[in-house]
């Protein structure tokens, strides 16, 4: 009998019978009604890989959760594997994802902020106080920071803020519910224009102003990233230019680094300013496509920047460059430059590997020119007033102008637009209407989080890039939260570490078990230094990226300049 030929009647293998046709389709079914629902959501919009996370945020929108059904539905769209869908709608906070047999939450969540300077005000007692009366159709979690430090405590409801948030206020709000927070006055397109607005961007479009001068503009001027990495931007610039094109452009709007409000400050009072740097920024990489990447806790900031696009689109002013405005969805992570462009994607915000560096593979595996919000806010004043402006600012021998985020015990707390280099002194003193009526000033965070906590000994250090590296500090995106002799180091130094716990993404272990295993050790009495240090310079040595490599400085900082408080155990 020829190879491969066998009778009708034999089987194919011992005992074995020919398969029938499954009668039953096999795994989960598609409902017809979900279906629609996420037909009737996406609209005309293209089904790409990259819009998945914009698509949730549809569905979450709409429903307050997003079901088993709805994801199975827009899997089906997308033309992905459901654990594809899956895996990316529950790693990021915001996104509700009910699973089959699970009840939906209630219509109503309100979220306290539990983040260091809401601590400070008293987010624990809120959340007390609001679970003791809490009604079975609201839910009470907790929230990391929300970028509202300077007004705490702040909770929100859906996505309306309530700022000085007290339980009288949260309940109101809860009665008669506002879909987002009130749009603040800001300047808008047409008063922007009427000072000056646009015409820099429009010299450099015409060549008046060329390439390599505003590229030459700005490193004299020695501006730094403003996100919290310090990296000079003229350099940065010239990285992305020395890659082939075609090139691509983000905004890192994603601070969530608790302490942080002045991307949400500029965004909200001066958008264009930021716009503008945006475009000059697109036109010097010859960036056509802009991904503009804003954190979800900034609905405001959102439909500001949705209304003003769309304006400059109708001015012509866009002129061709596509601005494609992406909302995160609650993942700290996220303003890790790399783990943001997997967001932009579509993808979980995991850090990426390096190299290659994004400026070399980026967006899309293309050159990228990531900048930082209050980077692009200080482009067109440094062309029109020249480097020498910017040199002639600062204080105690440094250079330039830094936006300091201020919250904590201080009378005045807010953005404040400061010399670089002024000394945390200074800056309450001068800047923030000194301390808070019978509060003596005893500690303060220099940088958010990633920074540590230092000692009012160390009050007179100069706040900038550089100075604070020999204290085992640094002053990152320079949210400055100030503690007082009333406040206890060593459970500041928890809710720091326990935020880290939180927003660690797990992809890599030195990380996502080193956080757990700090914040059980630092909850015991006594901190035992040996082991604390060893567990430091296991994460900081072999942690992927920046949290990992950072987190650990809560705990360095605290050993060294506080062991009475934390009873250190050497």
């Amino acid at each position: 009998m020829p190879e491969g030929s066998r009778p009708a009647h034999q089987p194919r293998h011992p005992g074995s019978s020919r398969r029938r046709g499954r009668t039953i389709p096999k795994g989960r079914q598609l409902e017809t009604t979900a279906q629609a629902d996420v037909r009737a959501l996406l609209g005309t919009a293209e089904r790409r890989r990259d819009l998945l996370i914009e698509f949730l945020h549809l569905i979450q929108d709409k429903y307050g959760h997003i079901s088993a059904a709805h994801l199975m539905a827009l899997a089906d769209e997308l033309r992905m594997a459901q654990a594809e869908v899956y895996e990316v709608a529950t790693f990021y906070a915001h996104f509700d994802v009910v699973r089959e047999g699970e009840t939906a939450p209630p219509a109503t969540t309100i979220r306290v902020c539990d983040s260091l300077s809401c601590a400070l005000a008293g987010a624990e007692e809120l959340l007390a106080t609001l679970k003791a009366g809490q009604d079975p159709d609201v839910r009470v979690v907790r929230a990391p920071c929300v970028g509202h430090c300077h007004t705490a405590p702040v909770a929100e409801v859906g996505h309306n803020f309530i700022d000085h948030a007290d339980a009288a206020s949260v309940g109101e709000a809860v009665r008669s519910p506002l879909h987002h927070s009130a749009i603040p006055d800001y300047i808008d397109l047409d008063a922007y224009r009427a000072n000056a607005g646009y015409q820099t961007l429009a010299r450099l479009r015409s060549g008046a102003l060329s390439r390599e001068a505003l590229v030459e503009i700005v490193d004299k001027a020695g501006l730094r990233g403003c996100g919290g990495a310090g990296f000079p931007t003229a350099r940065k610039w010239r990285s992305v230019l020395g890659e082939p094109g075609p090139r691509l452009m983000a905004v890192n709007a994603d601070e969530g680094e608790p302490g942080t409000f002045k991307d949400r400050h500029f965004l909200e009072t001066d958008p264009h300013r930021v716009l503008e740097g945006m475009l000059m920024g697109a036109h010097l990489v010859e960036a056509a496509d802009i991904y503009f990447y804003l954190r979800d806790e900034y609905p405001a900031c959102h439909a500001i920047l949705k209304r003003e696009l769309s304006r400059l689109d109708a001015a012509g002013l866009l002129a061709g460059v596509r601005v494609h405005l992406r909302r995160g969805a609650g993942a700290y992570i996220c303003g890790e430059e790399s783990a943001m462009i997997e967001s932009i994607e579509g993808k979980r915000g995991l850090p990426r590997h390096k190299p290659p560096l994004p400026f070399q593979v980026g967006i899309f595996g293309r050159p990228t020119l990531i900048n930082n919000v209050e980077t692009l806010y200080w482009v067109r004043d440094l062309v029109e007033r020249g480097p020498e402006w910017w040199q002639g600012q600062g204080r105690n021998g440094r250079k330039g102008l830094h936006v300091y985020s201020v919250s904590g015990r201080v009378a005045d707390p807010g953005v404040k637009i400061a010399p670089a280099g002024v000394t945390v002194r200074e800056l309450i003193d001068e800047f923030c209407g000194g301390m808070l009526a019978g509060h003596a000033f005893k500690a303060y965070v220099p940088g958010g989080p990633s920074s540590g906590i230092l000692p009012a000994s160390l009050g007179d250090v100069p706040l900038d890039f550089g100075t604070l590296e020999p204290h085992g500090s640094f002053i990152g995106s320079a949210a400055v939260v100030i503690l007082s002799d009333q406040d206890d180091i060593r459970a500041a130094a928890v809710n720091l570490m326990r935020f880290f716990e939180d927003e660690s993404c797990g992809q890599c272990t030195p990380c996502r078990v080193g956080t757990e295993k700090a914040v059980k050790l630092v909850l015991r009495k006594g901190w035992d230094e040996k082991l604390l240090g060893e567990l430091s310079v296991a994460m900081r040595d072999a942690s992927i990226c920046g949290l990992g490599q950072a987190a650990p400085n809560a705990l360095s900082t605290v050993m060294k300049h506080f062991p009475a408080d934390v009873g250190i155990v050497r």
